[in-house]
């Protein structure tokens, strides 16, 4: 598994780095790192925490592209006793504009200068499931793995030319990892952070 996640972001990277090289002139390069807390919708609700990482390359206009690592725990699964770390590797498209620019009802003519910024994303990858109880055939399994999804959005504060502040990152993460059930877990990701312009 660890692996699969190496080869993932060593792809996702080498294709944002890419991207931006060959859009020297438009081109962004953005690295993220973010505060999470994401709430589980089961029958029985329950609180992770964690944070990811997140590397964008935005390349035309407002649009670009995202590899994200994320990772959330919670020691008390269920009110169970029983604990889980999720790990999400995942990569897909965001559109960024100018808050400005949609209260102006102008064109979506991205401008990375903007004091404010808003964003929508889709990822897709892979979840581990670690350190709890998972069912399988014959006995339980400490770890398992599934498919993520996330779909959202957030905006920005710009600081100065290099840095800016993410206010709030709204997501719903949608994962697949074996609970006994329908094999599908519903969450709410809400997070905040910092991001820093690596390339102009």
């Amino acid at each position: 598994m660890k692996k699969k996640i190496l080869l993932f972001l060593l792809g996702a990277c080498s294709t944002l780095t890419l991207a931006a090289q060959n859009h020297a002139t438009r081109g962004t390069l953005e690295v993220a790192v973010n505060y999470n807390a994401a709430r589980n919708g089961e029958v029985q609700p329950f609180w992770f925490q964690g944070g990811n990482v997140q590397l964008e390359g935005r390349f035309w206009r407002g649009l670009g592209a995202v590899a994200e690592v994320g990772g959330l725990h919670t020691a008390n699964m269920h009110g169970a006793g029983v604990g889980l770390d999720l790990i999400t590797a995942s990569f897909g498209p965001r559109y960024t504009i100018a808050l400005h620019d949609v209260v102006a009802r102008r064109p979506a003519r991205f401008d990375a200068n903007r004091r404010v910024t808003l964003y929508g994303e889709t990822l897709a990858g892979v979840a581990n499931g670690l350190h709890s109880v998972f069912p399988a055939t014959g006995a339980a399994e400490d770890s398992a793995t599934g498919f993520a999804l996330a779909l959202g959005g957030g905006i920005n504060y710009r600081l100065s030319s290099r840095l800016s502040v993410r206010a709030l990152e709204a997501n719903w993460l949608r994962t697949t990892v074996p609970n006994g059930a329908d094999n599908v877990q519903n969450n709410l990701r809400l997070g905040a952070g910092l991001v820093w312009r690596v390339k102009n």
